[in-house]
């Protein structure tokens, strides 16, 4: 049996009409960006997460970047970050002039850990951005403490965790702002690069709307040095036709997640942890396993594809060399870069398919 790591094809053959339909209407109409799509997404999206704005843009990275920016996050200050994430949310601190701090993971959710937060606090810091890593919600309320003592913005990376929740409340409505990815491969995915920022702040999403247009607030009239990095009206509809399909679909994924946790039983396997207080919508399965090259084989010779997330932590990255970080500086995210693997879970998958991951894995 042959399973992907990831696949399309299901959910695609299902919305097949629906993406269709989203096409011809944008492709008729001959305007494509800044028009009605646009305006319709970033309400319904809204809407869905339970916050009053949603700015669109060009992609997750562009998002996370223009919240900063709008915040006024630059030059001299410091932004809290995980030791464990996908390397953009370190460069959209980067990206604005401001210098990314790294906190340690929470071994068990891969989370940052709130515990190792305030020792890296200093008068610098302006800003804390938790990412909800594989859609999993990280420990909100001791972050909103520390965020109110120390007078600190939060900016959400939730470009993973579309529609989780913590203590029974979306993600992404806790902060300052939030940042969401569409990446095709999301939960919610565009067929392209988009993304966005929701807010209950309306100055807020004003500037984010008027940074992410070249700076200007009406044609010509530049008031910020801005960005070019808008969601286009192609992607907007797309995203449209997705978005009422989105808590169905994560419901499939918590099912296909809850097998997993009952028929892996292989002790050379520790399972993902799930706290009380979050709720998944597992954009990925991260297992562990100090095997994990000689597992990542096995299961290859067995058909079935995988990934790691991510192999090389950001503070040894080649990109960050000048901060002069060295192996042992954050023991928790470089023992999950060197043992997680994820496995398949993506809408569509057959019971049969699950079950051969598992015998496969029980196997080892």
């Amino acid at each position: 049996m042959k399973i992907p790591f990831v696949s399309f094809l299901p959910m695609e053959h299902e919305l097949d009409k629906d993406l269709r339909n989203a096409f011809e209407r944008v492709y008729k109409r001959s305007w494509y960006i800044n028009g009605i799509e646009d305006t319709a997404f970033e309400k319904a999206f809204a809407d869905y997460c339970g916050t009053d704005y949603c700015v669109g843009t060009g992609n997750g990275l562009d998002a996370l970047m223009l919240a900063l920016k709008a915040l006024d996050v630059g030059r001299g200050d410091e932004v809290i970050v995980p030791a464990n994430t996908f390397i953009a949310t370190a460069l959209a601190v980067t990206y604005v002039g401001a210098k990314p701090v790294f906190v340690d993971a929470d071994i068990e959710t891969f989370n940052i850990d709130p515990s190792k937060m305030i020792e890296k606090i200093s008068q610098k810091t302006k800003a804390i951005m938790p990412v909800h890593l594989y859609g999993q919600a990280c420990d909100m309320e001791p972050i909103m403490d520390i965020a109110k003592k120390y007078n600190l913005y939060v900016v959400e990376d939730c470009a993973q965790a579309h529609g989780a929740t913590y203590k029974g409340k979306k993600v992404g409505t806790f902060g300052n702002a939030s940042g969401f990815s569409f990446y095709p491969g999301k939960n919610l995915g565009a067929l392209g690069d988009a993304g966005a920022i929701v807010t209950n702040d309306k100055e807020l999403a004003n500037r984010v709307r008027v940074l992410g247009n070249y700076g200007s607030d009406y044609k010509y009239h530049h008031i910020y040095q801005g960005n070019n990095s808008r969601l286009d009206e192609m992607q907007a509809a797309f995203l449209s036709a997705k978005l009422p399909h989105l808590e169905r679909m994560n419901e499939e994924r918590r099912r296909i997640a809850g097998k997993y946790l009952e028929g892996i039983i292989n002790p050379a396997v520790i399972l993902p942890y799930v706290p009380e207080y979050a709720e998944p919508v597992w954009h990925i399965f991260g297992i562990r396993c100090r095997k994990r090259e000689e597992l990542e084989k096995y299961l290859d010779d067995a058909g079935i594809g995988t990934n790691k997330h991510y192999p090389i932590p950001i503070h040894l990255q080649e990109c960050y060399k000048d901060f002069g970080f060295k192996r042992g500086d954050y023991p928790a995210a470089e023992e999950i870069s060197e043992t997680e693997l994820s496995i398949p879970l993506y809408y569509g998958m057959t019971d049969d398919e699950i079950e051969y991951v598992v015998d496969r894995i029980n196997s080892f």
